[in-house]
């Protein structure tokens, strides 16, 4: 199923995003999370500078 999803990104666009994961702290208990965003290539370093 996995090839159905890779090959329709790659048909309608999908070359044109990437896949930013950051790293977030929570103020309650200081353990890190990881959040996931597909974004388009021109605003990864927006994203990335964003807090």
């Amino acid at each position: 199923m996995a090839k159905k999803v890779v090959a329709t990104l790659k048909k309608e666009g999908g070359k044109n995003f990437a896949k930013v994961i950051k790293a977030v702290k929570s103020p309650k208990t200081g353990a890190y999370t990881f959040k996931e965003e597909m974004v388009p290539v021109d605003e990864v370093k927006n994203t990335l500078a964003a807090k």
